[in-house]
């Protein structure tokens, strides 16, 4: 508790103690073991409701001016900054809420549109590579066509029948195509042409976003064993590819299908991929 009091404490506002603040109530929370998948919906609520209101306290307290004196200006959009800020950390994802299955089922078929439609720009995108370079982009994304396609069919199954088998089957399927994405970013990554590179990564990303949506979304109705089980098959690691991801081109899918902010996409992004890689991705 004294890490809040000092927060609530501070004397004033900037950039550096807004961030200071929304970081110290994340590892409030953190260390006493809050997790959403076992927090009940009235539970985040209350959390989101008690600590905006409070952070928002916080940044009403401008140097030089009362503290009744409402916010504007900079002050008002930096106060809308710091609950989104908030937000996101309570919420990485729209899809990492701990939902029932068969709203996380719809979410699933929702974003498979996304998926098919960044699989089509894999194989439209050979036609921009250098020559030399498009054999070895339209090996690494040769498996992408039937992936999205039984993906798109397993999330329909579980959509009609959310149970303990469909739900096996996509996590089977799901971490098949994550490690597809991820050898394919090795691969392109290797490519040295710059532009033949770009384009390549730029690709594959965008498929890559929307698996990891849907892997958020399957370890969300997942027990923790089953968790670990998709885990140990991921023998490409996050960290193996993170220098090929670009996380302003995953922030602008996501925040176009969620129809959010682009800077909450881009902290939702980030704490997504943060979750993948303490989970054993």
């Amino acid at each position: 508790m004294n890490t809040i009091s000092n927060i609530w404490n501070h004397p004033k506002t900037s950039a550096a103690g807004l961030l200071i603040a929304v970081v110290s109530i994340a590892g409030v929370l953190s260390q006493q073991g809050l997790t959403l998948g076992t927090a009940g919906t009235g539970t985040v609520v209350t959390l989101v409701g008690a600590l905006a209101t409070a952070l928002l306290g916080l940044l009403a307290k401008d140097p030089g001016a009362p503290v009744s004196q409402p916010l504007s200006g900079p002050a008002s959009r930096q106060a809308k900054l710091g609950a989104w800020a908030l937000i996101a950390l309570l919420l990485p994802l729209p899809f990492m809420g701990g939902c029932s299955g068969t709203t996380v089922a719809q979410d699933i078929v929702n974003w498979t549109p996304a998926l098919q439609s960044a699989v089509v720009t894999v194989d439209s995108a050979v036609a921009l590579l250098a020559p030399a370079d498009a054999p070895v982009f339209a090996a690494a994304t040769v498996g992408f066509d039937a992936a999205s396609n039984l993906m798109a069919a397993q999330a329909k199954a579980y959509l009609a029948n959310p149970t303990a088998s469909t739900l096996a089957q996509m996590q089977i399927q799901i971490v098949t195509f994550q490690q597809q994405v991820n050898a394919a970013l090795l691969q392109a990554g290797g490519i040295v042409n710059p532009a033949s590179q770009q384009h390549a990564l730029a690709a594959i990303q965008a498929v890559g976003t929307v698996v990891s949506a849907i892997l958020a979304l399957v370890e969300s109705v997942s027990s923790k064993a089953a968790v670990a089980q998709m885990a140990a098959r991921a023998t490409i690691k996050v960290a193996a590819v993170r220098p090929y991801l670009n996380g302003t081109q995953a922030a602008a899918i996501v925040a176009r299908h969620y129809g959010e902010p682009l800077a909450l996409a881009r902290m939702q992004v980030t704490l997504a991929e943060q979750n993948e890689a303490l989970a054993g991705f």
